[in-house]
């Protein structure tokens, strides 16, 4: 300050025509002028400290998980049911956030919902603790409005959806289903043999939902029983896709498309009316192709076929979902018996997770590209990275009905791939719906 003043009176002194009250009004207004300056800042600053608190203030912590049908204890106040997705941030990545504690708790239950598979009816089957079902799912940069059932219903007015894919596509349509019994309950109208693809039927608004089951959309011949026990090699053909879904294509409004899992299995691999080689096939003197050679072969040959076929559907594609087996596999004793979510950065995505992802990323960029000229509106549902933190969302050992009912130390089969039934699913319909009422905020 003081060498500022002495520039000041120098600058001042050689002003030498400017006469002496000149002078003083000048000095007077200079040192003002500096005064206020110094005090605005300070005011800025302290201003901004105390409207952003630090992370560490910020971030919601985790809840105990109790045996216990009570939500965990939060500050996070549920979100307002009539809240609008007008103030979603057109830069927000709705797939990239944490899982937050929420006491509202889920839409329904097993007991107001009724088209439950047995197998992801978690609560009916014992399982002992609730707080899986007390968490939401909130982007970093936004908020994440809660699925309207009343207004997906008025927008399905005389329209038709269909998901299509393996059995977590049913554990989707089935969460789906449960939201909005609670304004509308379906009507079952058709099931193949083995209850594996249905149709149902809103009345009042006329609506169909649909799911189609086709674990590899592509033709495959599969010799499995309902526990997933092969007596032969899948047949798999990579040039053809399966007529089950193809040849109704043509009467859906909107689609979830989604391969995955199934890709993983010993299979024979057909090309152009020959073998061309397999997948995890020792013994057959086959080359070994790998299931990213047959994976990305599939969808190419899906994603064309939607972007080209002139049926001019809203569609979208979902992400692979990640399971959660610990110290083994389905077949070989592996288990999921966490009860909290994680948070980011705590768990890495599984090589071949990491593979299926980078390989649906790569082909719908092409496809999308290609469907934004024809017309066909192709939305990304990457589901994968917020799934990988919700190890506590599966039905384990309790897939079956009261498992450690005559023995507490039984050895049961766990299921760590699907979704308990209220569960973590829920929220990828929240996801849906951003997607649907905003789709031109999102690539």
């Amino acid at each position: 300050m003081v060498k500022a003043m002495k520039r000041d009176s120098k600058l001042l002194l050689s002003l030498h025509k400017l006469n002496h009250v000149f002078v003083k009004f000048a000095v007077s207004f200079l040192l003002l002028g500096l005064a206020f300056r110094l005090f605005s800042s300070d005011s800025i600053r302290i201003s901004s400290q105390l409207e952003t608190p630090p992370v560490s203030e910020r971030k919601t912590e985790s809840p105990m998980v109790s045996v216990s049908t009570q939500a965990p204890v939060s500050a996070v106040s549920p979100v307002n049911e009539n809240h609008t997705s007008d103030n979603v941030a057109e830069k927000c990545d709705i797939f990239t956030g944490d899982w937050i504690a929420d006491k509202s708790g889920p839409a329904y239950t097993d007991e107001s919902c009724h088209v439950v598979e047995s197998h992801q009816n978690c609560m009916r089957n014992g399982r002992p603790d609730s707080g899986y079902l007390f968490w939401r799912w909130r982007p970093l940069d936004c908020e994440l409005p809660r699925f309207n059932s009343q207004r997906f219903l008025d927008l399905m007015r005389n329209k038709s959806w269909a998901f299509v894919g393996d059995s977590i596509s049913r554990n989707h349509v089935q969460s789906l289903l449960c939201i909005l019994s609670q304004v509308e309950q379906a009507v079952e109208v058709y099931h193949d043999e083995e209850y594996r693809s249905k149709r149902w039927h809103f009345p009042t608004h006329n609506f169909t939902l649909s799911v189609i089951w086709t674990p590899f959309l592509t033709k495959a011949a599969i010799f499995e029983d309902k526990n997933g026990v092969s007596s032969s090699e899948i047949q798999l053909y990579l040039d053809k896709l399966d007529e089950t879904w193809t040849n109704q294509y043509k009467n859906f409004d909107y689609m979830v498309i989604a391969g995955g899992k199934w890709f993983l299995k010993t299979a024979i691999y057909h090309e152009n009316n020959t073998i061309a080689g397999c997948h995890y096939c020792p013994g057959k003197n086959l080359t070994e192709l790998g299931f990213d050679y047959a994976y990305r072969k599939a969808l190419q040959l899906v994603l064309n076929f939607l972007t080209r076929h002139g049926q001019k559907a809203f569609v979208f594609f979902r992400t692979t979902t990640p399971d959660h087996f610990e110290n083994g596999e389905w077949f070989s004793g592996g288990y999921c018996n966490r009860t909290m979510p994680f948070k980011d950065g705590e768990v890495d995505m599984r090589d071949v997770d990491r593979i299926m992802r980078d390989i649906e990323l790569e082909e719908f960029d092409k496809g999308a590209a290609v469907g934004s000229e024809n017309g066909v509106i192709l939305k990304l549902l990457d589901t994968t990275r917020l799934s990988i933190l919700r190890p506590d969302g599966h039905p384990g050992p309790y897939r079956q009905f009261q498992p450690f009912a005559n023995d507490k130390n039984a050895k049961v089969q766990n299921d760590c791939l699907h979704w308990c039934l209220p569960g973590p699913i829920d929220s990828w319909n929240d996801l849906v719906m951003e997607l649907l009422v905003n789709s031109e905020k999102y690539r």
